[in-house]
């Protein structure tokens, strides 16, 4: 296919030396005209008075980025554009977003990229039209300077963060529905009575209170004390004098950590003297939320490796030990020039699928150098290992090692018998041990602190060692599979308020004890009960898929509200439609195998129904109500 050029064709977004123009751009969050996905949804055109380069020209370039593409052939400029767009969009994180398509009009085409968050998918679109353009005009493109641009900005959306893009990556292999509600900033999984919500790996079925209590870690230590479970010596001090009082007292070395605070922020371990429980403390009083009183534990420092167990449902199902961040030396770099050769490795990237982190340099790097008589303008020897901090901080750039097959019984039970006294969804258990392959009983053992919020990126993905598909035992939880995730769903293209009615009754006559959402262009209601109706389509029906006593939604999409907002949910369980337009077919393109879909056209009727197709046309005064009504049984 060539795209043909329109002399008509007025110039939109195309710069005065542009040979494409680009412009028309719509974000859809679910299933839409174009792609059963969400999507972004722009026009892509040829300039009437320039021409482009032959688009061998343009594979040739790009196919030494992406060698995939440039083994390829297409069909026009448009179609090598959406599939560059499409492969960009991963953002060489391995992002689910595959899917694209193409339709040609007359003077343009449209094209469809899948996306998740609209604003870096539009910023990929662009990135890859200046990519176009510098290849015409045979100019340099700073490529990777700007992947990483838009890497970051996916890294800052409210999808970016590595936990919770592992859960919704893991939902959508599953078929389980996944969105985001910007109102609540909460993740939702599941429809209706199914659904769950939550931030990262805390959920609203977790006990609340339970999790408060994992961040009071003098509480939670003497908790765990009282059950038997080997804690630290320690004591908690409000003062720098005290800290130091105590550190006496127990013996160094001691470790020093607020008493409240997360991702090993403000905590060192192994303080050998009173000059370095001065700076420890600091560190430990500037990671105190500002609301906080000043509460700092300072315990006994146990020798020995870090390792986190978690337990998913009160069951362990992973550990990981995790060492400091470190480099070797070549006999020519410094340390400082070491740590940005380090930061450079793909596994290094940061972003919500690599393993590691970068390695951060701070105050606390600097002085831990020090004591090892080295700084950050040290050259290291060949083949020396030099570890840059005493805690193993993942975020500032430790690694993980995978040991969940390496755990000893006794201490998966110890585990286990901790997380069953929380009523929480996840635990993580950070313990200090020579190896966790030894009983707890009879070794080095130490618990350091319990965790409500663990990540699951260094056990999905560790630096070393096999991943443990963590965002699995989570889900599953809640889900043995897709299908347990969701309601039933019956959708219409055309229905009125008063068929709506007649529906509802229908089917609260068949189960009185349900409770029924269903909207259409002109009414919400939950069950006869009228609600507010939201000049955003796609709000109510959020809304009623939002609602946790929800049994079963009703829901109608026309041809203009398929056409300006999508539809907000993939797949129905009944689809009636009624006359319909070419746009609203797509109904009958997104449902389950085994989905019942109705469509009248004028007096004839056609019923596809678990692989069967039945055909017949309406007596005279017969109402297409009492056809529909009678398929609802199906799915009740």
């Amino acid at each position: 296919m060539v795209l043909q050029k329109s002399s008509d064709l007025v110039r939109i977004n195309a710069r005065r030396t542009d040979v494409f123009d680009i412009f028309n751009f719509k974000h859809y969050v679910g299933p839409n005209p174009y792609l059963d996905a969400g999507a972004l949804v722009f026009d892509f055109a040829l300039v009437d008075s320039r021409e482009p380069l032959p688009i061998d020209d343009y594979i040739a370039s790009i196919g030494d980025r992406y060698p995939n593409l440039g083994s390829q052939s297409y069909e026009s400029h448009a179609y090598l554009f959406a599939q560059v767009v499409s492969e960009v969009g991963k953002l060489d994180m391995d992002l689910h977003l595959k899917h694209w398509s193409v339709k040609p009009y007359p003077d343009f085409v449209r094209i469809s990229v899948q996306s998740l968050h609209e604003r870096t998918t539009r910023e990929v679109v662009y990135f890859v039209w200046d990519w176009f353009e510098a290849i015409t005009q045979d100019e340099d493109f700073n490529f990777e300077e700007q992947l990483v641009r838009l890497q970051n900005r996916f890294r800052a959306s409210v999808y970016g963060g590595p936990t919770v893009y592992a859960l919704l990556r893991t939902a959508y292999e599953k078929g389980i529905p996944a969105f985001y509600l910007w109102e609540e900033g909460l993740m939702q999984y599941g429809f209706g009575k199914k659904h769950v919500r939550g931030v990262a790996t805390t959920f609203n079925c977790d006990s609340h209170l339970d999790s408060e209590f994992t961040t009071r870690k003098d509480d939670c230590k003497a908790f765990l004390k009282t059950l038997g479970f080997p804690v630290p010596e320690g004591d908690i001090v409000f003062s720098e004098k005290e800290a130091l009082a105590a550190a006496r007292e127990i013996g160094y070395p001691v470790a020093v950590k607020p008493v409240v605070g997360h991702k090993g922020i403000g905590v060192t371990a192994d303080v050998q003297d009173s000059k370095e429980l001065e700076s420890a403390y600091n560190r430990a009083l500037a990671a105190i939320p500002e609301d906080q009183v000043t509460r700092i534990i300072v315990e006994k420092s146990i020798s020995g490796s870090d390792f986190r167990m978690l337990c998913v449902n009160g069951r362990f199902v992973a550990a990981t030990e995790r060492r400091p961040a470190s480099v070797v030396g070549d006999g020519y770099l410094t340390l400082a020039e070491l740590i940005r050769l380090e930061n450079r490795k793909p596994a290094r990237l940061d972003t919500p699928t690599s393993p590691m982190s970068k390695i951060q340099i701070d105050e606390a790097m600097e002085l831990y150098l020090e004591e090892q008589r080295l700084s950050l303008d040290s050259v290291i020897e060949k083949g020396r290992t030099v570890y840059l901090r005493k805690v193993a901080n993942l975020s500032a750039g430790g690694m993980s090692i995978d040991a969940t097959h390496t755990v000893h019984d006794d201490n998966i039970i110890l585990a286990q018998d901790i997380a069953q006294h929380f009523q929480l969804t996840c635990l993580g258990i950070d313990v200090i041990t020579k190896s966790l392959s030894e009983s707890w009983k009879s070794s080095n053992f130490a618990i350091l602190e319990i965790n409500a919020a663990p990540g699951v990126l260094m056990h999905l993905k560790p630096s070393e060692g096999e991943s443990v598909d963590v965002p699995s035992h989570i889900l599953e939880t809640f889900f043995e599979s897709g299908t347990d995730s969701r309601i039933p769903i019956i959708t219409f293209n055309r229905i009125s308020v008063e068929e709506l009615q007649t529906t509802i009754d229908h089917i609260l006559l068949q189960h009185p004890n349900w409770t029924i959402g269903a909207v259409c262009r002109d009414a919400v209601f939950v069950n006869r009960s009228k609600k507010v109706l939201s000049k955003n389509y796609n709000s109510n029906v959020q809304t009623l898929l939002r609602h946790p006593k929800v049994d079963l939604l009703i829901a109608e999409y026309a041809e203009d509200i398929l056409d300006e907002e999508g539809m907000f949910y993939r797949n129905s369980n009944i689809v009636v439609l009624d006359n319909p337009t070419e746009t609203e077919m797509m109904l009958a393109r997104d449902v389950f195998d085994g989905s019942t879909v109705v469509i009248r056209k004028g007096n004839d009727i056609s019923i596809r129904r678990k692989g069967l197709i039945e055909d017949y046309t309406l007596a005279e005064d017969e109402p297409f109500t009492r056809v529909y009504l009678k398929e609802t049984g199906t799915i009740l």
